[in-house]
């Protein structure tokens, strides 16, 4: 009866829907996508910036968002080799396995191995949502430099010219708020990914370890 409730603590955790949460997110940015496009919001915000860094910061987190589905489907892989170990036998990428064997030789290097294949991919990908941020920033840099300078080109203020003043203010006031609202979004939505991304690597990776040195106790 003691070796069954053992046995039971050692079983790993179920696997998480980690892809179909992704799947489940894409789902809604399709729809917010589709959404705000009949509204007529993506062509308001890319008509309004001259410099097109607002197209930059949406192909940024279009392409990232699709590298965090690819990585969350390689995670929920890797778990199901760590409950399944007939599969893992079979499969030459197991991080379960590589760290078993390498736990052989040397611990450090096992754990530096098997956090390098956790997490190593991450770390780029946070860089790269930061990216968004510091587009976003540059955005409104440049749209306040367009405001001064067509401030700084007025010598002398005549009625005439009023409208055509005030067109040019607000085209650099629009570029420095959007740019910096799309690049704050983007990183906000991004960074909700990677959270989840790396809070399920943590998790596996402490049911790898605990697999492996329950193994070896055994």
């Amino acid at each position: 009866m003691n070796k069954d409730l053992v046995s039971t603590r050692h079983l790993p955790r179920p696997a998480e829907p980690l892809w179909l949460e992704w799947l489940t997110l894409c789902g809604a940015f399709a729809f917010c996508t589709w959404l705000l496009g009949i509204r007529g919001v993506w062509a308001l915000l890319l008509g309004a910036d001259p410099t097109g860094l607002t197209l930059v910061i949406l192909a940024v987190f279009g392409c990232a968002t699709l590298w965090c589905g690819q990585r969350s489907r390689e995670l929920q892989r890797q778990r199901r080799l760590l409950a399944e170990p007939q599969l893992a036998r079979t499969d030459e990428r197991c991080w379960a396995a590589e760290y078993r064997q390498a736990l052989a030789r040397d611990a450090g290097t096992a754990a530096d191995l098997l956090l390098e294949h956790s997490h190593g991919p991450h770390g780029t990908a946070w860089w790269v949502n930061g990216i968004q941020l510091k587009l976003g920033l540059m955005g409104k840099v440049i749209g306040f430099s367009m405001l001064a300078l067509s401030i700084g080109k007025v010598q002398s203020f005549d009625p005439s010219q009023s409208q055509e003043l005030l067109r040019s203010l607000t085209a650099g006031l629009g570029v420095a708020l959007l740019t910096t609202m799309v690049g704050l979004v983007g990183n906000i939505l991004l960074g909700l990914q990677l959270t989840r991304l790396d809070r399920f690597a943590d998790v596996l990776v402490a049911d790898i370890q605990h697999n492996a040195l329950t193994k070896d106790g055994a």
